[in-house]
């Protein structure tokens, strides 16, 4: 179970919109990203709240998340993590503290713009449960878009909801779908598809985006597959299917080949030409069952993590209404 954060004090005023925001290495981007957040949520009108969560960062982020708690000490709130367990288990603490009716999540970074979350929340208020943004026209390589575009087709495969930009986290939620997102213990999870699972209507708006003008992204290529993967793992059993899918064709083929071979032999005789074609099908034939293992092994491991049931993350230090 991870440490459960303790909520603001009931005397202050019940928020209507509760924003959470990852943090990680964001010190060139913070305060502008508070001067912003402020005013756009102040133009609404309804009470908010903002929780900003420091997953581990090793630059001046928690210092300038503390002199963005002093200066707005009634709407912001910063939580600090031990150490980097990941962007989604950041969300998750924000989803453990937030108190309001509409829960809005938010990169750090400024590419999608803080001004944005009105229309979220007008959307939600035409009686949707969650709304996703969609990055219309996204600043970002084509080493960033080609895995989001494997991520977008296998979660609108998986969930049932098809929508264009998954891997968008400037998105809006309702309190019902947050707290059964709150009720999964799972070790790690995908956010938006998990919360899709949990909405009887999701719709999406285009939503801006802009280059990254301060720091670096904190996704790799490597980590983006890696994110591909473990999303495929964790929210289907497909990949085993396909595999055992291969498995039994591979095996019909390699019965008709060798029969195909045995009728041959009959006819023509013994010859050692084909010895090349028998080793590229058993390269093939071993690439297989190496895919199928590693598939294997990653459902086992899932398994093994969930079992331990190690907490998702440590709070270090908490600023704001409630902490210490």
């Amino acid at each position: 179970m991870a440490q459960q954060v303790v909520p603001l004090s009931s005397g202050s005023p019940e928020p209507y919109i509760s924003v959470i925001i990852p943090v990680y290495n964001e010190e060139e981007n913070l305060r502008e990203l508070g001067e912003r957040l402020i005013r756009t949520l102040t133009g609404l009108g309804r009470p908010f709240e903002i929780i900003l969560v420091d997953d581990g960062s090793t630059d001046q982020s928690w210092q300038l998340l503390s002199q963005l708690n002093q200066q707005y000490p009634q709407h912001l709130r910063a939580l600090q993590f031990n150490r980097n367990f990941g962007q989604h288990q950041a969300i998750f603490a924000g989803f453990q503290a937030a108190r309001g009716r509409v829960m809005v999540t938010l990169d750090a970074d400024l590419q999608n713009p803080p001004e944005e979350i009105p229309r979220l929340v007008a959307k939600i208020e035409e009686g949707y449960d969650t709304v996703g943004g969609w990055r219309e026209n996204r600043h970002d390589s084509i080493f960033r878009k080609l895995p989001s575009l494997m991520v977008n087709r296998l979660m609108s495969y998986v969930t049932g909801v098809k929508l264009r930009d998954y891997g968008c986290m400037l998105r809006a939620y309702r309190r019902e779908v947050v707290d059964s997102i709150n009720q999964c213990q799972e070790s790690s999870s995908f956010i938006p598809a998990l919360a899709n699972l949990f909405s009887r209507r999701v719709a999406e708006i285009p939503v801006g985006h802009a280059e990254r003008e301060r720091g670096r992204s904190k996704y790799s290529l490597i980590k983006l597959i890696r994110l591909n993967f473990d999303l495929m793992t964790g929210f289907s059993s497909l990949p085993i299917h396909l595999v055992g899918l291969m498995g039994v064709t591979i095996a019909l083929l390699g019965l008709i080949f060798g029969a195909f071979l045995f009728i041959r032999r009959l006819f023509v005789g013994p010859e050692v030409e084909g010895v090349f074609t028998l080793f590229a099908i058993l390269f093939v034939f071993v690439g297989l069952n190496t895919l199928g293992l590693a598939l294997i092994g990653a459902y086992v491991g899932r398994i093994y993590h969930e079992v331990r049931q190690r907490p998702r993350y440590v709070i270090r230090e908490t600023l704001g209404p409630g902490g210490d």
